[in-house]
């Protein structure tokens, strides 16, 4: 029981479950934001809000694409919000974290062999 205890309460293992909460509360917000925004936009300009109800039937198989077509939008919008509101300001800040890289290890033993050579001659 210990073990398991242990498993449960080690800090990778809460991190990933807070990401995942996260995750799902990111996507409850992405789906809002197309659905009660962006769908509305598409229907103003386009005339209708998403293509649910564009099929064509082939042997009594009724082939729904136009749900397709919508889920696929609703696809790019949510990896464009992930990508501009989550990636792109990460890799910013990360960026600025970052240690400016100095000279490599090489570099620095060719200007040690340099000074020695210098003052052994």
């Amino acid at each position: 029981m210990k073990d398991f205890r242990d498993f449960i309460t080690r800090g990778n293992l809460i991190e990933l479950a807070v990401a995942v909460l996260m995750a799902t509360a990111i996507a409850t917000l992405v789906t809002s934001l197309t659905k009660n925004l962006i769908s509305p936009l598409l229907a103003a300009i386009g005339g209708k809000p998403d293509f649910s109800d564009l099929t064509f039937t082939i042997n009594n198989a009724v082939f729904r694409y136009g749900a397709f077509i919508t889920d696929v939008i609703a696809f790019l919008i949510f990896a464009f919000v992930i990508y501009f509101f989550i990636v792109k300001p990460f890799t910013r800040m990360m960026a600025r974290w970052q240690p400016e890289a100095g000279e490599s290890a090489e570099d620095i033993l060719k200007d040690i062999r340099a000074e020695l050579q210098k003052r052994s001659a």
